[in-house]
């Protein structure tokens, strides 16, 4: 700051003042200061600034990195605290790095409040969630703390799916769910419900959130006398190895099969799988979890929140009338 300030001929206290963003230098000295700063390389420490204060205006994030809706969230996430004042502390889980391990060093960077959006192993569970700080759970696992939560009406975006089909023609529609995962089971529940609804025989195959399960998933249908003519996957992930796999075998889709999935995340958009899903923006869930948490820490005493996007429908090329019998 020295170096700064004697080559724009002020103060270090000024420079200090201008590089925190504080009242007290008109806005040309700012430009030259900045200006200046740029030139020579120089950047405030902001691990030093977070020290000396007595808040950081920092949030954790603890997410996994081979989730496209996670990576999805995160970036909204980056977006929206900065529109809050705030910053992101990433907290990457790993087989190698629990919540256990992750949960101390985001504390560690003197967080006030943690965003969760995953657990190990992609659990649907996660405990040992500090309760020194505001939580809040962002469409991930969930924990038997009474801690804000923000996630898909996964009820409707289910509904949407067998209505859909259903209004096709089709009659024998699977599930393809998502295992121990988050919201799995509440996705499994409402196919169940919307199945007997329509007086249509419920088809559950076990998989996960990976393509990888989607594909063993498909394999075992495959193996069948008789394919279903419509295929629900757990999530986009788990549909695209589905669809994979029905394509490689020679299936037609959605001619002889249809295959949809669920987020709308990046692989459903891909222009050589355009796949029908739901939709839930990021944005606006990444918002609601910055403002529930944000409103937490602001009051602690605040009511808890338990957000439901609602998600909607999207058409693209993998689903098409059932094939007659």
């Amino acid at each position: 700051m020295k170096d700064v300030a004697d080559r724009v001929g002020v103060s270090r206290q000024l420079v200090s003042l201008v590089l925190r963003d504080l009242p007290g230098a008109s806005a040309e000295t700012r430009r030259r200061v900045r200006d200046a700063a740029a030139e020579m390389g120089y950047y405030p420490d902001s691990s030093a600034r977070v020290l000396r204060g007595s808040r950081s205006f920092q949030v954790g994030v603890m997410f996994t990195m081979h989730e496209p809706f996670e990576v999805d969230l995160v970036e909204a996430l980056l977006t929206g605290a900065a529109e809050r004042g705030f910053s992101l502390v990433l907290g990457p889980l790993t087989p190698q790095r629990s919540h256990r391990d992750v949960i101390p060093e985001l504390l560690g960077q003197r967080i006030e409040g943690l965003v969760v959006l995953a657990a190990d192993g992609g659990s649907s569970r996660i405990d040992g969630l500090p309760d020194r700080i505001p939580v809040v759970q962002l469409g991930g696992p969930r924990s038997d703390a009474a801690v804000d939560d923000v996630r898909v009406d996964d009820a409707v975006g289910i509904r949407l799916l067998v209505d859909h089909l259903v209004e096709l023609g089709h009659r024998r529609i699977a599930h393809v769910a998502g295992g121990s995962g988050p919201n799995a089971e509440s996705r499994r529940t409402e196919y169940l419900r919307a199945m007997h609804r329509h007086e249509l025989e419920p088809d559950i195959v076990e998989a996960a959130y990976t393509e990888t399960a989607g594909a063993q998933a498909a394999a075992a249908l495959l193996a069948r006398e008789a394919l279903p003519t419509a295929i629900i996957g757990a999530n986009d992930r788990c549909a695209s190895g589905v669809l994979a796999t029905l394509v490689a075998a020679g299936v037609a889709v959605p001619a002889e099969v249809s295959v949809v999935g669920f987020d709308d995340s990046s692989v459903a958009r891909l222009p050589y799988t355009q796949l029908t899903t739901v939709r839930h923006d990021p944005v606006h869930l990444a918002r609601a979890a910055l403002d529930a948490l944000i409103g937490r820490i602001d009051d602690p005493d605040a009511p808890v929140v338990e957000h439901r996007e609602t998600p909607e429908l999207i058409v693209r090329r993998t689903s098409g009338p059932a094939p007659r019998d």
